[in-house]
């Protein structure tokens, strides 16, 4: 796979089907966090509001969401995902749980959200 520059041009290297569900992907990240900055890090799509809420990648037999989520219920929820160092991998030849992506890339913003605030509130004497 060579360099992208944009989110764009990396989904276009990859066969037809899987830019379909790259696209898809795309559009539930972007649409549960409008307000996140698109971009390619480390060679792949990814999603950035107050710290990274999210990045995927297609690999040859799945598609993979990162960061693992920490929130223990969604953990629950993704568990049947769950990668060797807990990131998620959706298989092509299941259906992609979008609604699940939503519900994790929300999780992980408000957790960015939560962690900026603690910093901001000044410390008590």
């Amino acid at each position: 796979m060579k360099k992208s520059d944009t989110v764009a041009t990396y989904i276009s290297g990859f066969p037809p089907k899987v830019q379909r569900l790259l696209r898809k992907v795309r559009g539930v990240v972007r649409k549960a966090v409008p307000d996140a900055e698109e971009g390619i890090s480390y060679r792949i799509p990814s999603y950035k509001q107050g710290g990274i809420v999210a990045y995927f990648a297609a690999f040859k037999s799945h598609i993979g969401l990162f960061p693992p989520t920490r929130d223990p219920k969604l953990k629950k929820l993704a568990a049947r995902y769950a990668g060797p160092k807990g990131n998620l991998k959706f298989p092509y030849d299941e259906p992609i749980p979008y609604g699940l992506i939503t519900k994790l890339v929300k999780a992980q913003l408000k957790a960015n959200q939560s962690k900026l605030a603690a910093r901001r509130k000044p410390k008590r004497s």
